[in-house]
């Protein structure tokens, strides 16, 4: 009898039952999620944004379809701080499936006392460092472009987490993404996630004017995945595989395929992002696919295949 292979994986040293999580954003804040997949199946969930005071985001339009993807312009729109801990917390206590918080803030401190106060919180496992948001006029992708910057938050932050693995999510909109993850790690992040959209816009020809509100917005879904897998293997590569951070690769996955461009460039684990708003179980049946494919193919454990790009 045929032996399952190994899906379980460890995460800037967390055990993960799968290499397979959901991406900040597209989840809600996790209980959403719940009638449609077994949470146990997968590694984890990235929550929406939080934020000290609760944020109304951008007006609407703020979502736009486009070919092979999606705009969106939220603003981190979320219910703060306080409305979390109330009432999404409980919740969270009970899922069988690692929690990770995503951070937002408009200054250092602002970041700094939300993990703080959800660093205390034993449903917490770990959380994300939004600095690379392209759709937020203060904090977001100002601190995400800038390495001194990133240097300086994530230290702060880093420190603010009582032990809890911090991974700081990368924006595309540089010149060398290596060089910002270089800053994020030596400031002591533990995991890197990436990549975070790029900032892009639709026009209606009639009008003439943007579709979106805001103007611009963040370009998702499988119309970036050939650059994110780029990316994520540039990152492994020059700066990630020698310094043994592990990393969250992202970027229009939608098939087993697809998770696993991901894992054979470098990545540790993936999120399922803009997928998940089609097919709510997206995440749970990539992870089913990956043990699939392992068995087929004489796999293991699914960590053979992490950077094995040739």
């Amino acid at each position: 009898m045929e032996k399952n292979a190994n899906l379980q994986i460890n995460f800037a040293g967390l055990p993960l039952a799968s290499p397979v999580m959901t991406a900040s954003g597209t989840c809600g804040y996790a209980d959403e999620l719940l009638e449609f997949m077994n949470l146990s199946k997968i590694g984890g969930i990235v929550t929406k944004s939080i934020s000290l005071e609760p944020r109304a985001g951008n007006p609407t339009p703020r979502i736009v379809e486009t070919s092979s993807g999606m705009l969106n312009a939220i603003g981190l729109a979320n219910m703060g701080l306080e409305r979390f801990l109330e009432e999404k917390v409980p919740i969270l206590e009970k899922l069988d499936t690692n929690i990770f918080v995503n951070l937002a803030g408009q200054t250092i401190d602002e970041y700094v006392t939300v993990a703080k106060r959800l660093a205390q919180e034993e449903a917490i496992d770990g959380f994300e460092l939004n600095i690379s948001c392209p759709n937020v006029k203060k904090g977001g992708i100002t601190f995400g472009t800038d390495p001194v910057l990133i240097g300086e938050i994530t230290a702060a932050v880093k420190k603010a987490c009582c032990g809890k693995p911090l991974m700081v999510k990368l924006t595309p909109a540089v010149t060398d993404i290596s060089v910002t993850a270089r800053a994020a790690i030596e400031a002591g992040a533990d995991a890197l996630s990436l990549v975070n959209t790029f900032t892009a816009m639709v026009i209606d020809i009639d009008s003439r004017k943007p579709v979106l509100a805001n103007r611009t917005g963040g370009l998702s879904g499988p119309a970036i995945k050939p650059i994110a897998v780029y990316l994520v293997n540039k990152v492994y590569h020059e700066v990630a595989k020698d310094a043994n951070i592990p990393i969250l690769g992202m970027g229009g996955i939608v098939t087993v395929s697809d998770a696993l461009e991901f894992i054979i460039a470098g990545a540790t684990a993936v999120a399922i992002g803009t997928s998940t708003f089609v097919y709510p179980d997206t995440a749970q049946k990539v992870a089913q696919g990956l043990g699939e494919y392992c068995k087929n193919k004489g796999i293991c454990d699914i960590r053979e295949l992490i950077g094995s790009l040739r």
